[in-house]
C-alpha cells in the first residue's frame, strides 16, 4: 500500500514557516539520523531555497542508528552548498550546547546584540524537535509525546540578546513520492497509525533488518533466519513470542508481532539500525526511475470494423 498522512493543520504549519522564513537567518533541520532523506522533508528544502537560508542539518536519535552510516549521512550532506550536518541526541545538554556556534558559521554576519541570529528550528513530526527545544532552553516549552504531531503551532523563544529560537510544527508533505519512504516514515513512528497497516510496516521493516542486520535480529529473537523472508520473520517472533489469537486453532497474531517487532527497533532494543544510507537511497532511486511510467488505456475507437 502507498503510505500519505497530510492533516489538515500541515497546510496551516506550511503557510506560517513561508512566512516567518523571511525573517531568520539559518534553518535548523531537525532529522532522524535512522532515515535521515527519507525523512527530510522537500518542502523545507523549497522554502529555504527560495529565502536563500542556510541550513543546519541535525542527525537526531544517532545513539539509535548504525555509526557507520551516519558518518555516510554527514559526509553526503556537507558537501551540499549552505548545509552544515552533525550527528547528535537531543537529550544530551552536551550535543545542543555545541549548536549556536555551528548555526554561527552558516551566518557570521549576525553576531551581536543588535543583530541577534535567528534560527528556526524545523522537521517531520516526531522527530525530536520538541526534546531538542527542551534541552535548549533548559526548562519544558514544548510538549513531548511518542505520537506524530505533537506541536502544532509555532513559537518565538527569545533564548538570548544574541540567539532567537524560532519552534515549528512537525510537516509531512502533501504526497510521498516513494513507497519505501512512506514505510520507513511509518516504521519510526513519523505518521499516525491511522494512515498505516503496521503488519505491512514490519514485513517491511523485517525485510531490511533480514538483508543488513541479521545479527541483531538472531541476536533479539533467538530463531534461525535459515529459509525465511520477511514475511517469515514475523511469523517467527510469533511463534518465539506467543502472539496467537484466541479461539482461532493456533493462528499467529502478526499484529501483535509486528508491534513488537517495531517497538523494539524504535526503542533500540534491536540495536543501532539505519534504514537507509547514501548507497542505499541512491539504489532506491535509481530503481524507481527504470520502472516503466504508467499510462492511461487507449481511448476504444467506435469508428466500426
Amino acid at each position: 500500500m502507498a503510505i500519505q498522512w497530510f492533516p489538515g493543520h500541515m497546510t496551516t504549519a506550511r503557510k506560517k514557516a513561508a512566512e516567518t522564513m523571511a525573517q531568520i537567518d539559518v534553518v535548523v533541520e531537525v532529522l532522524d539520523a535512522r532515515l535521515p532523506e527519507a525523512g527530510s522533508n522537500p518542502m523545507i528544502h523549497e522554502l529555504r531555497t527560495h529565502r536563500q537560508r542556510a541550513c543546519l542539518k541535525l542527525l537526531n536519535k544517532a545513539d539509535l542508528a548504525d555509526p557507520e552510516a551516519t558518518r555516510a549521512w554527514i559526509e553526503y550532506f556537507n558537501k551540499q552548498p549552505g548545509v552544515l550536518a552533525v550527528a547528535i541526541s537531543a537529550k544530551k545538554p552536551g550535543d545542543v550546547a555545541k549548536l549556536p556556534a555551528l548555526a554561527q558559521k552558516l551566518a557570521p554576519h549576525r553576531d551581536d546584540a543588535f543583530k541577534p541570529l535567528r534560527l528556526m528550528i524545523m522537521g517531520i513530526p516526531n522527530v525530536g524537535k520538541s526534546t531538542l527545544m527542551n534541552t535548549w532552553v533548559k526548562r519544558r516549552v514544548a510538549a513531548v509525546g511518542d505520537e506524530p504531531a505533537v506541536t502544532k503551532s509555532q513559537q518565538r523563544i527569545n533564548l538570548s540578546p544574541r540567539l532567537i529560537l524560532v519552534d515549528t510544527p512537525g510537516m509531512t508533505w502533501p504526497k510521498i513520492e516513494h513507497d519505501a519512504d512512506g514505510f520507513m516514515l511509518a516504521a519510526s513512528h513519523a505518521i499516525g497509525r491511522n494512515a498505516v497497516i503496521d503488519e505491512e510496516v514490519a514485513t517491511f521493516l523485517a525485510g531490511i533488518l533480514l538483508e543488513r542486520y541479521p545479527t541483531l535480529l538472531k541476536a533479539r529473537y533467538g530463531f534461525s533466519l535459515e529459509g525465511l523472508d520477511a514475511t517469515g520473520v514475523l511469523e517467527a517472533v510469533a511463534k518465539k513470542r506467543g502472539c496467537i489469537l484466541k479461539g482461532r486453532g493456533g493462528e499467529l497474531d502478526l499484529e501483535k508481532a509486528a508491534m513488537i517487532l517495531l517497538t523494539d527497533y524504535r526503542s533500540g532494543t534491536l540495536g543501532r539500525i539505519s534504514l537507509e544510507t547514501p548507497a542505499s537511497r541512491q539504489a532506491m532511486l535509481a530503481a524507481a526511475a527504470a520502472k516503466p511510467k504508467r499510462t492511461a488505456a487507449p481511448e476504444p475507437d467506435d469508428r466500426g470494423g
